[in-house]
């Protein structure tokens, strides 16, 4: 942590950053627009006054769902400055986890685009304002109401909880994660204590800004005095583009930016994409082995180093781009500064070095608790560790390696398949771009395992016989073969990578009226 700014909040960040470096280069996005460590604190003062002439001060809840806009970054900063509770939202969720959300959080305060890729967010916040009458609608272009800063009150202490963070809600109503500005500054120092990032870097942060781990860059950026840059949609000759040009040092942020840059990469063979990159920092989803190899070689600098976390629990591990290969490929680091790991086995003991069992978490940036709190009793144990249900163990260096979901299992023939192995196995067969794994009914089985994949070449598909070759070539146990295939233009996944399975079980399932005798046609 030598040469980083502490602090807890992130105005206090802000302020300090911009004493420190003021001329620093801060943020660049992709219509090239710039902004030092000095101007932003100054637009966050002006924007705090303009929302203290609204009404918004300690302690008032605020839901924005804002693109990954400067502006966004400028808004964060300015509701911390004023002791707002914050609650960001990704673009993705529809009116009603908005409602949901809104209505369970008690936002005195809805701030939407009027429109982004094609969705009216402005149409359904007012429509939520209708069932909602204690909620005010603000829908923005962009432009943040502004003031004079010599307006401001000093700054309030604010409540301990200053943020609330709501997971996706694939399968069940969104659950909102309670956390302290603490909490949020000691995951940012695990980052800055993990990756040595330096003024003169630049960091993609391509993870949207209202996820956890956008506020989180963010941070540590104010942190470390490094640039960031950003883009509010993904598009991969045109983000490669942006983070070639403005010179990228550390890359990120999950495994489908990967294999997009890749792609770019490989249709470039006499050019590399980026120069100056030393490592591509990664999370939100498993990845298989290879990629950390593939990102290396191709893309240049150490490979892939990844990070472990939860919206409950950000940052909880980071592997160092200085550790090797061995780190690398298949682990998420050490544990940061005072997180503990615990390893639990399906009877309630605690797992040996090396053996998967149940990963249960105690750590500094844990959140205080949901916004329901009835769901605290099933989401920590008698002695207060979090129950993550993911797969995971840890080696005698005590680095961390999650090997799937608890749930991600696929039972046949009463024998236990973990979809993370044969997705591995999956992802590295030639003219896959990108799969997953999911267990489907079987009369005769109890689960099958199907495999969706998307091709690189839509037009020649790989066949189920040619998939399951390759991986028995590849050394995947036959009983763990896929016996369903479906072929689809894209996996689908969230905001920070992670595939929606659920969607994919619910698409995939047979119906009543199928013959359950046999394996769903494949899908083209």
């Amino acid at each position: 942590m030598s040469g980083y700014l502490t602090g807890q909040r992130l105005w206090a960040l802000t302020e300090a950053r911009a004493r420190a470096t003021p001329d620093g280069l801060f943020v660049v996005d992709e219509r090239r627009r710039r902004m030092t460590f000095g101007q932003f604190r100054d637009a966050v003062e002006r924007t705090a006054a303009g929302f203290a002439a609204r009404g918004v001060g300690e302690g008032t809840v605020v839901s924005w769902q804002l693109p990954s806009w400067i502006e966004t970054m400028v808004l964060t900063a300015a509701l911390s400055r004023l002791g707002a509770v914050q609650n960001p939202l990704v673009m993705m969720l529809r009116e009603p986890e908005v409602e949901f959300i809104c209505r369970q959080a008690r936002s005195s305060l809805l701030i939407v685009p009027e429109e982004f890729r094609g969705f009216a967010h402005g149409d359904m916040a007012r429509t939520i304002a209708k069932s909602l009458p204690a909620l005010d609608v603000l829908v923005t272009d962009g432009t943040l109401p502004e003031g004079r800063p010599a307006d401001l009150a000093p700054e309030p202490e604010g409540p301990e909880v200053r943020w609330i963070f709501y997971t996706s809600g694939t399968t069940s109503d969104p659950k909102g994660a309670q956390h302290t500005d603490a909490g949020l500054a000691a995951a940012a120092v695990i980052y800055c204590d993990r990756i040595p990032l330096r003024p003169d870097d630049r960091v993609a942060t391509l993870a949207p800004i209202a996820h956890v781990g956008g506020v989180l860059h963010v941070m540590t950026a104010l942190m470390a005095g490094a640039a960031m840059i950003i883009n509010d949609v993904f598009e991969p000759a045109a983000t490669a583009r942006l983070l070639s040009e403005e010179g990228v040092t550390y890359g990120g942020n999950g495994v489908p930016f990967a294999r997009a840059f890749l792609r770019e990469q490989r249709a470039r063979p006499n050019e590399r994409l980026f120069p100056h990159l030393k490592a591509f920092l990664m999370g939100g989803a498993p990845r298989p082995p290879s990629l950390h190899a593939d990102v290396r070689d191709e893309l240049g600098g150490t490979g892939i180093a990844s990070g472990y976390g939860l919206t409950e629990c950000p940052y909880f591990s980071w592997a160092d781009p200085r550790a090797g290969d061995e780190e690398m490929a298949t682990t998420e680091g050490r544990p940061g500064l005072g997180a503990r790991a615990r390893i639990v086995r399906e009877d309630g003991t605690e797992a040996p070095t090396g053996e998967p069992g149940e990963l249960r978490m105690k750590a500094p940036q844990l959140m205080v608790g949901y916004v329901d709190s009835a769901l605290d009793k099933d989401a920590f144990d008698e002695e207060g560790w979090f129950r993550t249900g993911d797969l995971a163990y840890l080696d005698a260096a005590g680095r961390l390696t999650i090997a799937g979901r608890l749930k991600d299992v696929i039972i046949r023939n009463m024998e236990n398949i973990s979809a993370r192995e044969v997705e591995d196995h999956l992802l590295a067969v030639p003219g896959v771009r990108d799969a997953t794994v999911i267990g489907l009914p079987d009369p005769e089985t109890g689960e099958r395992v199907c495999a969706i994949v998307a091709p690189d070449d839509a037009t020649d598909p790989p066949t189920l016989a040619e998939l399951c070759d390759h991986l028995r070539r590849g050394g995947l146990n036959p009983r763990k073969l896929p016996v369903q295939l479906q072929i689809v233009a894209e996996v689908p996944r969230n905001a920070m990578g992670k595939v929606a399975k659920s969607s994919l079980v619910q698409r995939f399932a047979p119906r009543p009226d199928d013959d359950a005798d046999q394996p769903a046609p494949r899908s083209t």
